[in-house]
């Protein structure tokens, strides 16, 4: 009896694991934006006031995961080759045009063009956040259900 209870509290365990990693594409582009919207704003401060070389704002010692290898790639201007599995075609020719249209041009209209791109950076990292919760609790909640299924078809 201990037996098939420890077995059924494992098995919910793991199904419930499982709908935690599949919503994990979800938590890593609310990251992704997350990163990418304080960059925007750090680097219109930085071109407003200090003007630190470009190189010193690319450093993705501030960041992590996929942003931090996305700025190494920036670094290294090696954009061609960018693909993220949590965003879409569209997203990812926004982000190499974003990465390849930085430090180019004089600074007035860099700080036009990226003061444009902040509002939209706001919009997906709030979207992006909101689908992380709402996704997250709903592959928690079937990963439950599913371990619950899987008991009552074993007991």
């Amino acid at each position: 009896m201990w037996i098939k209870l420890l077995l059924c509290g494992l098995l919910i365990a793991f199904c419930v694991t499982l709908g935690w990693l599949a919503a994990d594409k979800y938590r890593v582009r609310m990251r992704f934006y997350s990163q990418f919207a304080s960059f925007n704003e750090r680097f219109l401060e930085e071109l407003a006031y200090t003007r630190k070389p470009l190189s010193a704002l690319l450093d993705p010692e501030h960041y992590r995961g996929e942003f931090a290898k996305l700025l190494e790639k920036a670094r290294t201007h090696d954009l061609s080759g960018i693909r993220f599995s949590f965003l879409s075609k569209e997203e990812t020719e926004e982000v190499r045009d974003y990465f390849m249209t930085l430090g180019r041009g004089d600074a007035v209209s860099q700080n036009a063009y990226f003061s444009a791109r902040s509002k939209m950076l706001a919009d997906r990292k709030e979207a992006s956040a909101r689908e992380a919760k709402t996704r997250g609790d709903l592959y928690l909640k079937l990963g439950l259900l599913a371990g619950l299924a899987f008991v009552i078809l074993i007991v």
